[in-house]
C-alpha cells in the first residue's frame, strides 16, 4: 500500500518550493489509487500544479488550460481540506489564469511570473486521515 501522507507532504513541499513537476508526480503516485472525492481533489491540485509548471516553462496554453480545470475541480472542496488551506493559492491561480490569457491576447510569449510570484499552499497542521479512508 502507498503511504499517502509521504507522497501528499512531498507534494506539497516541491509545489511550495516552485518544482511543480516533481509536485505534480507526487501527487499522481497517489491520486492512481485514490477513490472517491480525494481522486478529484488530487487531480485538481496536479493540475494546479502542471498549471504553473507550464507557466514557468512559458508554455501559456497549456497553463490557461489547466488553471480552468484545476480550479474548477477545486471549488467543489472547502478552503481548508486535508490539512491544507489553499486560499491565497487559489487566489493567485485566478490572478495568474487572467495573466495568462493576457499574454496570450497580447502575444507577449516573452512575459514571465517573477519566481516571487508563485503562491504556496498553507499546511494547517490538521492530521491527514489515513488511505484506507480515502
Amino acid at each position: 500500500m502507498i503511504d499517502f501522507e509521504t507522497y501528499f507532504r512531498a507534494g506539497l513541499d516541491h509545489f511550495n518550493a516552485g518544482e511543480f513537476w516533481d509536485a505534480h508526480e507526487s501527487w499522481e503516485t497517489i491520486w492512481l489509487e485514490a477513490e472517491s472525492e480525494i481522486h478529484v481533489f488530487l487531480q485538481g491540485l496536479i493540475q494546479l500544479a502542471a498549471a504553473y509548471h507550464h507557466v514557468k516553462r512559458g508554455t501559456y496554453p497549456g497553463g490557461l488550460r489547466l488553471f480552468d480545470a484545476a480550479l474548477q475541480k477545486l471549488e467543489g472542496f472547502p478552503k481548508r481540506w486535508c490539512g491544507i488551506d489553499r486560499t491565497s493559492a487559489e487566489l493567485a491561480a485566478h490572478r495568474h489564469r487572467e495573466w495568462v490569457a493576457g499574454v496570450l491576447a497580447r502575444n507577449a510569449k516573452a512575459e514571465r511570473l517573477d519566481a516571487n510570484d508563485f503562491p504556496r499552499l498553507v499546511s494547517d497542521d490538521s492530521p491527514i486521515p489515513p488511505f484506507e479512508h480515502w
